[in-house]
């Protein structure tokens, strides 16, 4: 009896054992497919669009292209005698580029057209953030690390001689600094390069050039070197590609947010901590970050950025336009415009300032919210890292240890006994309270310098931000937080002016954050419940700006500070001629849009003449519903801000 009770404890052990292994092997299994449950969980409610609703008329009111744009097509490719570039030029340029993601990508694009006015030959790049001594994985170099080396090469080899590195007794040379090295601004100017540059390249064949304000060369060109520009996008919407990986992995990301036929929205907060402090917006927070931004605000004083004072209205500011809009505001224009709320929105940038705590407003409005750490797992994101060696890890996160004999010894050197207690020492920091990039701030009034992590954590952000902006570029819509900011070059206004050369029909708003800033203080105590009038106003200025209208303020307010983000005309064509433009009131703004742009080439215009026209009557729809939206809804089209009286009836708090 007894051996039969044994046997059976110990058969019990064994199945207890196994049933164990079993379940931690399918822990392990099964780990990577945890964060796509999740984002499958998000997505469930969703109603998957039938091909009836895709042709609706609500459906192409909020992602539909717009029909006025559809003429415009990307034709960067030269319209006169343009030479191929030459070996026997006037010597090398080497650069080193240092700064954010949209900072690099324009200081690129500026670095190849002064190696075509110069005539050099361009050594590829070194990307400061993304250098090996960075800590990043020895796999890459460090402008390979984010771009196809080979592809940026071969796509401009009719523009720039492009080599990746110097020849061998020029870079012994290098190395012993006997070149000259330049650090010039991001609005220098051609006669710069020709009478300050050029002499002592000719003389030395090889100068150097640093990189650090998000390009070399004025965006604003004479017309008569339009071809220049049009090399400008070439550069930056066809040779810089993303290596292979960052494209495959951003590609996925985009059919993963368009999973059961669904369309999706790209938002970019522009909550940056350099921006925020450059127009002093530091009263929209609370708390630390206030102190952070005017920590780096009075930096910015310091090294000249700035000009002004430190401390600044920063509610006059916002009223102004010169403060982002609020994630809560832009969940409230969105739901003025109808977009419903199981909406897909992917939130861009990998860096929002403030956290998520400021995105709380705009997730309980829209709950289909993601970003990439949502979409992609940690193997994923971790792969296009490549394998890094680890680091040390922070000394000032690690609490002080005291050995044994440190301890007998401080207690032998303690004095006499007894002996009155010391008064309680301050209080330790400990590591959990000092956890992320604004520790510092608790115990320390100087910014410490970047340790290894940080240095490692922005060569990140470099790869998070090519993945946004694939998936901003590829959205059906666009909506920027933060654009033409005037401080330098912005991610959403790159993003904007790659979706208006693509494809410029594309539903992208460019709002106008100044007539928003008032729209939103007649409403302030009420925005969860707005009177009608108010809804139609906002819809109508963010109608506006998706079309003609909110492309000429673009150009007006962005084209001399920052080219990128309005590549038009000089690297599009039209497929309809100005003439032919109806020179009606309607058409006003539309006539201005197109003059001055080339013909399409024929070959591009029995393309077009070959598309279906099956929409055209959807598309007339469409156009009786915009004009008569004033009509039928009580709103007289302007953009005069609506005085609450004219409705109301409708406040809820009557």
């Amino acid at each position: 009896m007894k051996s039969k009770i044994k046997w059976a404890a110990l058969g019990g052990l064994v199945l207890s054992f196994v049933s164990l292994l079993v379940h931690l092997f399918l822990a392990k299994s099964s780990a990577d497919l945890v964060q796509y449950t999740a984002i499958t969980a998000v997505f469930t409610d969703d109603l998957t669009p039938t091909l009836a609703t895709r042709k609706g008329h609500w459906f192409r009111k909020l992602w539909g292209n717009i029909k006025s744009l559809e003429p415009l097509h990307p034709y960067p490719n030269p319209r006169s005698t343009y030479t191929a570039a030459v070996e026997q030029n006037n010597g090398f340029i080497y650069a080193k580029i240092s700064g954010s993601f949209e900072k690099i990508r324009n200081s690129i694009v500026d670095l190849v057209v002064v190696s075509r006015l110069l005539n050099v030959t361009l050594v590829i790049p070194e990307i400061q953030e993304s250098a090996r001594s960075k800590g990043i994985s020895s796999k890459f170099k460090s402008f390979s690390y984010l771009y196809n080396e080979d592809q940026f090469i071969a796509a401009l080899a009719n523009d720039v001689i492009i080599v990746k590195s110097l020849p061998p007794i020029l870079r012994e040379a290098r190395r012993r600094k006997e070149y000259q090295i330049f650090k010039p601004k991001n609005s220098a100017s051609l006669s710069f390069y020709t009478s300050e540059v050029l002499p002592k390249l000719k003389k030395a064949k090889v100068i150097g050039l640093i990189l650090t304000d998000g390009g070399c060369l004025q965006s604003g060109l004479p017309p008569s070197m339009a071809e220049y520009q049009r090399l400008r996008c070439r550069v930056s919407f066809h040779a810089l590609q993303f290596r292979p990986e960052i494209e495959a992995l951003g590609k996925l990301m985009v059919e993963r947010l368009r999973a059961s036929g669904q369309p999706y929205l790209a938002y970019h907060p522009g909550l940056k901590r350099d921006a925020l402090a450059y127009h002093g917006c530091a009263e929209i927070f609370q708390d630390v970050h206030t102190e952070l931004i005017q920590y780096r605000r009075a930096q910015m004083i310091k090294q000249g950025i700035v000009n002004e004072e430190l401390n600044v209205d920063s509610h006059a500011q916002k009223r102004n336009g010169s403060c982002p809009l609020r994630p809560e505001e832009v969940g409230l224009m969105l739901r003025a415009m109808g977009y419903p709320p199981r909406t897909r929105i992917y939130i861009s940038g990998s860096e929002t300032f403030g956290g998520q705590r400021v995105m709380i407003p705009l997730r309980a409005m829209y709950t289909n919210l993601v970003d990439r750490t949502s979409l992609c797992s940690k193997k994923e994101l971790a792969s296009l890292v490549g394998p890094e060696t680890p680091l040390i890890p922070d000394p000032d996160q690690l609490l002080p240890v005291k050995s044994p004999n440190q301890l007998k010894s401080e207690w032998d050197k303690a004095g006499p006994r007894p002996r009155p207690l010391p008064p309680p020492p301050d209080r330790p920091i400990y590591r959990h309270e000092k956890e992320g990039w604004y520790g510092w701030i608790t115990e320390k009034d100087v910014e410490p310098e970047l340790s290894p992590n940080d240095q490692r954590e922005q060569a990140h952000r470099l790869l998070w931000d090519a993945l946004d902006y694939i998936v901003s570029v590829d959205a059906e819509v666009f909506f920027p937080g933060f654009d033409n900011d005037g401080s330098g070059p912005d991610f959403a206004s790159l993003v904007m002016g790659h979706r208006l050369y693509e494809m410029a029909s594309a539903r992208t708003f460019r709002p106008n954050r100044k007539y928003l800033a008032e729209l939103f203080n007649t409403t302030a105590d009420h925005l969860y419940y707005p009177p009608r009038n108010w809804t139609f106003a906002v819809r109508e200025h963010l109608n506006k700006s998706l079309a003609e209208e909110g492309l000429l303020q673009e150009y007006n307010l962005s084209k001399s500070k920052f080219f990128l983000s309005h590549p038009v005309p000089e690297c599009s064509c039209s497929t309809v001629k100005a003439t032919d433009v109806v020179h009606s009131e309607k058409n006003n703004n539309l006539h201005l849009l197109f003059e001055g742009q080339d013909e399409c080439p024929k070959w591009m215009q029995q393309l077009r003449t070959q598309e279906t026209n099956a929409d055209e009557v959807d598309s007339q729809e469409d156009e009786t519903d915009l004009d008569g939206q004033s009509e039928f809804e009580g709103y007289n089209g302007t953009d005069a801000i609506p005085s609450l009286e004219q409705d109301a009836e409708m406040d809820p708090d009557d």
